[in-house]
């Protein structure tokens, strides 16, 4: 990078999975498209807003098929390109799927970033995908004006153990494996006021793999999963509430990364936990006294974010100890599934 250069947040209007279009504006967006035609082979398409989409191979094999991309959350450009990667793979994991390659979605401003910047963004991408063992093995790039880096992400998993968001049970604990709290440490970094410790738990969890979607493919206890990304805890517990036809209870108090929580009471917070929580259309019950800084916290974007997984209450803390064996120190029960009408109902 030459000295030049200015950083990579401050060429970008939004940063993360804070860029997505809110709930409500994607609804209206999609409303209008013509409703697919039937085909035989597609398992999942866009009925429940799934984390990918996945059709049938043959008796063996479903192919998982997603894409993830957005602007720069951090300025070094490796990291961007590991957070990147790693959340687009998530979509992958989330299915039940094991990644098997990867496509590059490339839009750079040319005029303000170097040949050495952008290609240690896609360095970045790269180290990550190898170590899910799927090469980038091609892609796409085009002169921006904003920097944009992603993947189109590919894995398979047997037809019969794809995992989708619309499976939950009433009875269903609710587990998620990573802490929340990625769009406070985002925004503070881009006003300056993240520390080390700080910095060091956002690329901590935003660039690690949600490998553990792919083992619970299979496991009967398992029931539904979604990758918690940017439209918060509240809005992916939503959608599993909605495919589900079943009310979610979450708790008021989910695990959180190092430093959110004296962040969040500092005030730092994101424009998209508000559009967030504008966009759930009143399918979300909140206590009345809960403090505002709790719900910025549980529409907070999430980039890169844990698996939310839906499991049967007695299998519970051994999915808990799989979770924390495979890395994933914050796992933590927050919520569980019950009958009702398809919503959230946040618990104090």
């Amino acid at each position: 990078m030459t000295l030049t250069e200015p950083r990579l947040t401050s060429l970008a209007h939004g940063g993360g999975c804070g860029c997505k279009l809110a709930p409500a504006v994607l609804q209206d967006i999609l409303r209008g498209l013509p409703a697919a035609a039937p085909f035989a082979n597609l398992m999942v398409g866009t009925e429940t807003s799934d984390d990918a989409a996945v059709w049938r191979l043959n008796d063996q094999q479903a192919l998982v098929a997603t894409t993830d991309f957005f602007m720069p959350v951090v300025d070094d450009p490796f990291d961007f390109g590991r957070i990147a990667a790693t959340n687009a793979l998530s979509d992958v994991y989330a299915m039940g799927a094991t990644p098997i390659f990867a496509l590059a979605i490339v839009g750079m401003p040319v005029s303000a970033l170097s040949t050495d910047t952008i290609g240690r963004i896609l360095q970045g991408g790269a180290a990550v995908c190898a170590t899910a063992g799927a090469p980038v093995a091609g892609g796409h790039s085009i002169d921006s004006v904003e920097p944009i880096y992603g993947l189109v992400a590919l894995g398979l998993v047997h037809p019969d153990h794809v995992l989708t968001n619309r499976g939950a049970r009433a009875g269903d604990v609710l587990i998620l494996t990573k802490g929340l709290g990625v769009g406070v440490l985002s925004a503070a970094f881009k006003q300056g006021r993240l520390d080390e410790a700080g910095y060091a738990a956002l690329i901590g969890s935003t660039t690690k793999l949600n490998t553990l979607g792919a083992k619970l493919a299979g496991r009967e206890s398992v029931h539904a999963v979604t990758d918690v990304t940017g439209f918060g805890l509240v809005g992916h517990a939503l959608e599993m509430a909605r495919g589900s036809g079943l009310t979610v209870e979450l708790t008021a108090a989910p695990p959180l990364l190092d430093g959110v929580e004296a962040l969040a009471a500092a005030g730092v917070r994101t424009g998209a936990s508000g559009r967030n929580w504008a966009s759930y259309g009143g399918g979300v019950d909140l206590p009345a006294d809960l403090p505002a800084a709790v719900r910025d916290l549980l529409t907070d974007p999430q980039t890169s974010g844990g698996l939310l997984i839906a499991v049967a209450e007695s299998e519970a803390p051994a999915l808990l100890d799989l979770a924390r064996a495979d890395g994933f120190d914050r796992a933590a029960v927050v919520g569980r599934v019950v009958d009702g009408p398809a919503r959230v109902r946040v618990l104090a």
